[in-house]
Formats: C-alpha cells, structure tokens, sequence
C-alpha cells in the first residue's frame, strides 16, 4: 500500500545525525553470522547515544546517533555505540566491523530479517535484498525547510564522488578484489530507484514528481528512493547515502564534519545550480570515484573538462576553512586533509593487509580489532 509523504518536519538547520550499517561476525572465522535478532534481544542499553537496530538481513545491525549541534557530539555518540555493541557482541560470541562489503561472504548464505518491510522488499526484489548485505554510512544534515532539501538535494550532487571516495573502503567481493575502491555501490545500482534527483524546483514540485511514481506504481514509500542524496522530511533533513562504513568511528565524524561544513557553505553562497548539466556526467562520475577512489578524474560539465578528484578535493577543503571554523570542526576536517596528500584509505589498508596476510580471514579479523579500539580523536573544538 501506498503510503503519503509526510509533512516536512522543522528541524534545526545544519544539526547532525549518523547512521552506520555494520558488519556481524563468526569469531571462528571472521564470516558473517547470522546474529542481528538474538543480539538485539538480549541488549540491555537504554538509548543514551542514539539506536542500535536491525537491518535487512541477520549479518547486520545499524547503528544511528542522537541530532546534534556539533560534529564532538555525533563522535562522542558513536563511540558510546560502538563500545556498546563491541560489548554485547562479545556476551554472544561474535564481533563486528566496519567496511563498506564483507570480503568473502556467500550472498545466498543471508537469511532476511523478521519484519513486514524485510519481507516486502525481499518479495519485490528478490536475491538484490539479500545481495544487498553492504553497509553503508548515510550523514543527515538538518534543513529549515523542504524546500531547502530539495536545493541542497540537488546542489549536494556534484561533491559525491568526493563523499565515495574518502569513505571507500570496499575492494573485495566473493573472495575477489575487484580493483574498485568502493564495490559496494554497485549493489546499490541495481535497485530501480538508485540514483540521482531529478531537476526539481522547490518541495511542492518534488511532491508532484513522488505523486507521479506513486500513481505508476513505481514507489510506495519515500523509502523506495534510492537516491544517492534525498530528503528525509521525517528528520527535517537532507541525507548523503554513498559513503561506504568507514572502518572506524573517528574517520565517519570526520565525514560527517566534511558534510556539515559543505552544507553551511552552500547554504551561505547560494551558488547557481545546472542540475540538468550535471545529471549528464553523474553516473560516469560515481563510477569514477567508485573504481579509482581519490584518483579518480571527473568531468566537468560546465567547465567542459576532466579534474583530477584529489585536487578537487583539496581546493574544496581550503574553501570550506571559514565553514568549518564557525561550526568547530576544522580539526574533523584536518584527518581527511590527511588522505588528499597521502595514500591513507580504508580500501587501501585492506589491502595492504591482505598483502600482508594472503588471508581474507585475517584481514577482518584486524578490522574488526581496528574497529574496536578507538584511534586519534581531534580536540573537542565544539563542545563549548
């Protein structure tokens, strides 16, 4: 059954929130087990840092932090998640992750979580609902109003690949490594409504396009828009959903922090959108960023030409300085600095450590201790 928009929620402008979808594990192997239901019936947590919940199959779980004002707040909730779940995995004999694919499971091996909305994707889509135990980060960012959804929705596109590229961190699938940075999209590509946004000008023209695929029986819900950036009017926010799970919980306040101060800046300038033009190199510019990571080249359809994305990157972050230091996450910004200048990447550290090991075993195994441990965390500028 088809179900109505709601009405776009008033939300603070440029609060936060985090949610990331993380990987359940046999500690006999490092497979992925079958462990999202009986983990959260046997959780005694009462909710301080955000929601511990399950996801489409019963080898995830999704973690998703409280609205914050500052990017110290969305870092300090993630690590009370993640010591949490660290926590209560370990009662139950298993461990967890981050990553954006598991490096060697059997698809078809996924059992798909209870739930009326599990069970109706699974009968839509049939083995893509199973196929699509990849896990990602989506970064919401408060809106004053739905029509700045839709312009952000829209003037966000552009700085997607940058988003892939500093999250990447799935090279390996089905034992395999793919040679792309970030494989885990190309799960997300085979749904439908993948993708971008269409040209659209305001809130109510965005409800009559919803009206039009409700009417072809194309969506039922907001929840069938698989779009690479949509809004959320339930939250009052717009939401980033390409970024792959980091590896650690610092390095996704760290994205978070590069989405709160883009969206300030955007906000702030006000800068001409060509939406049209730039649906045309989209797609190509995904790819891109999902094979080569930060050594990607982009196109570029108003200039006309190709941009290395690492020297996009770093012209955005010097851009964003101004942004970052009103909202006090410049130091957030300085760890993604890092990775412009040198080859510091989850996908490559995977590597690396499959070099190292010639085990895709052993290379969760070190994720998933990475993942428990907390690493470098900048000063909490925000906190004041």
């Amino acid at each position: 059954m088809s179900q109505a928009i709601a009405a776009f929620k008033q939300s603070q402008a440029l609060s936060l929130g985090v949610e990331l979808e993380l990987q359940l594990l046999s500690v006999r192997d490092f497979d992925l087990t079958r462990g999202a239901t009986d983990l959260l019936g046997s959780m005694d947590y009462d909710g301080c840092f955000g929601e511990i919940k399950l996801e489409i199959t019963e080898s995830m779980i999704e973690v998703s932090t409280l609205p914050r004002t500052f990017v110290d707040g969305i870092a300090g909730d993630l690590v009370g998640l993640r010591q949490t779940l660290v926590r209560q995995c370990a009662r139950n004999h298993i461990a967890v992750c981050g990553g954006g694919t598991h490096p060697f499971h059997r698809w078809s091996e996924r059992r798909i979580c209870p739930g009326d909305r599990f069970a109706e994707i699974y009968q839509r889509y049939g083995y893509l609902a199973k196929q699509f135990t990849v896990f990602g980060q989506h970064i919401h960012v408060g809106c004053a109003s739905g029509d700045d959804a839709i312009w952000l929705t829209q003037a966000l596109a552009p700085y997607l690949p940058l988003f892939i590229a500093l999250s990447a961190s799935s090279p390996f699938v089905d034992g395999e490594d793919t040679l792309f940075q970030s494989a885990r999209l190309n799960a997300v590509s085979a749904f439908p409504l993948s993708g971008q946004c269409p040209a659209l000008r305001d809130w109510s023209e965005f409800l009559e396009h919803f009206s039009l695929l409700q009417s072809c029986g194309i969506a039922r819900s907001i929840k069938d828009l698989y779009w690479d950036v949509r809004p959320k009017p339930e939250f009052g926010t717009v939401e980033i959903r390409v970024c792959d799970t980091p590896l650690t919980v610092e390095r996704a306040a760290a994205l978070a922090a590069l989405a709160q101060s883009l969206v300030r800046h955007l906000l702030r300038t006000r800068p001409p959108l060509d939406t049209q033009r730039h649906l045309h190199v989209a797609r190509y510019n995904k790819f891109q960023a999902c094979r080569y990571g930060l050594d990607a080249l982009v196109s570029d359809p108003v200039g006309r030409r190709q941009l290395p994305l690492r020297q996009i990157g770093r012209q955005l972050l010097a851009v964003l300085a101004e942004d970052a230091g009103e909202l006090g996450c410049s130091a957030w910004l300085e760890l993604l600095d890092a990775s412009l200048s040198v080859e510091v990447s989850d996908a490559n550290w995977l590597r690396r450590r499959q070099a190292c090991h010639g085990n895709l075993n052993e290379v969760v195994r070190e994720a998933a201790m990475r993942f428990g441990r907390p690493e470098h965390t900048p000063c909490a500028e925000g906190s004041r």
